[in-house]
């Protein structure tokens, strides 16, 4: 009897000390799943519907052709340069300011030319017709031939023209192709005022603002590509290996400072993704920014804390920024589509909050989420 007892406390103790053990293993092989979903299922986001382009659309359309607020960025030569908005930029003048004007007509465009059912499409290729006019852009072109005016808006609005000329070139419309005539000598002017720059400009700029070096290559490059000008793809090729061919382990963790609306080191991750070939760019990529191959890579969310302040909701600019580059890279290289997570999870904080009566963000941000999101859809999700 005692040994049976004895043989009953054994066994009832050997039970005791596995279920534990049993648990432990349970809860890591759980633990493992959990970890291998978050790198499999990606947050959504939204589509770039027609309804959220005619969301968007709104943002454009209510103030391309607002005279003010406006903010003209303006070297005075002389009493003769004191006039509106409108009268020095008949084209460009309203959306706060001449660039922002711009990629505004350029986001109206490309939605029109996505969806040719969008609401008021009757309305937005009236005011694209009054405002890319012959008669208009030959002023806007006698104010970049003043004295004073060589320098403005390089090369940021500069860049955000050659991508509406690009996106005319490529609408198969028969308004596309009055406004790309009408816009040519102007692009023209642009093309030059690149091959004039870039030779005399030894070191880039590398700032989350207007002058950022690589965000004015990546567009112009865009451009140059489609339109087959070799002669502006190759001095962009070459001042972008110039300037960043060397570069390695870019402080990604320092961003974003608190005016930033574009990713210093993920935009020129993306004027590189597109010059160099694949192996080169994977070579470059895992010296300049080695952490992005980890799964495990996290990237928190630039943070808005006042959407009525012109510079502090940048950062809702910066996170459309840094979606658009990372999908780029995520789209090129499957190695690297854990990335899209993050992409997503950045346009998923600032989308939200564009459409408001923040006329400091409204005038320009739909732009930025409207690119955002057509990369986006050249992703190919799980």
């Amino acid at each position: 009897m005692k040994k049976i007892s004895y043989f009953l406390l054994i066994c009832l103790f050997v039970q005791c000390q596995s279920k534990p053990k049993k648990n432990q293993e349970e809860k890591n092989t759980s633990s493992t799943v959990e970890k291998e979903d978050s790198i499999v299922v990606s947050s959504k986001i939204t589509k770039l519907s027609l309804a959220e382009a005619n969301r968007l659309a709104a943002l454009p359309l209510h103030c391309m052709q607002e005279e003010y607020p406006n903010k003209l960025n303006q070297t005075i030569g002389s009493g003769e340069d004191l006039q509106s908005p409108k009268a020095l930029h008949p084209a460009f003048y309203g959306c706060f300011d001449w660039h922002s004007s711009v990629h505004g007509h350029w986001s109206l465009v490309t939605l029109l030319k996505q969806f040719p059912n969008l609401e008021n499409s009757a309305e937005i290729r009236r005011k694209l017709a009054q405002n890319i006019s012959k008669e208009n852009i030959e002023t806007e072109i006698l104010y970049f031939k003043g004295k004073y005016n060589k320098s403005f808006e390089r090369t940021y609005g500069w860049a955000w023209l050659l991508k509406l000329a690009e996106e005319l070139h490529t609408w198969n419309d028969p308004l596309a192709r009055e406004l790309e005539t009408n816009l040519q000598p102007m692009t023209d002017i642009i093309v030059q005022g690149y091959l004039d720059f870039l030779p005399k400009l030894n070191y880039p700029i590398r700032v989350g603002e207007h002058t950022n070096t690589a965000f004015g290559l990546t567009f112009a490059y865009d451009y140059a590509k489609t339109v087959e000008n070799n002669t502006l793809k190759n001095i962009i090729e070459q001042r972008a290996k110039d300037f960043y061919l060397n570069d390695e382990n870019c402080p990604i963790s320092w961003e974003p400072s608190g005016f930033d609306f574009l990713s210093p080191c993920l935009e020129e991750a993306d004027i590189m993704r597109r010059i160099l070939p694949e192996n080169e760019f994977k070579t470059w990529l895992h010296k300049f920014l080695p952490q992005l191959s980890s799964k495990d890579f996290q990237l928190a969310q630039g943070k808005v804390s006042d959407r009525t302040d012109g510079k502090l909701v940048h950062l809702d600019g910066v996170n459309f920024s840094r979606a658009w580059c990372l999908y780029g890279i995520a789209n090129q290289f499957p190695e690297y589509k854990h990335l899209k997570n993050i992409a997503n999870e950045h346009i998923n904080y600032s989308l939200p909050s564009i459409v408001d009566d923040n006329y400091e963000g409204t005038h320009w941000l739909g732009s930025f989420a409207i690119y955002a999101l057509n990369t986006a859809a050249d992703v190919q999700m799980d």
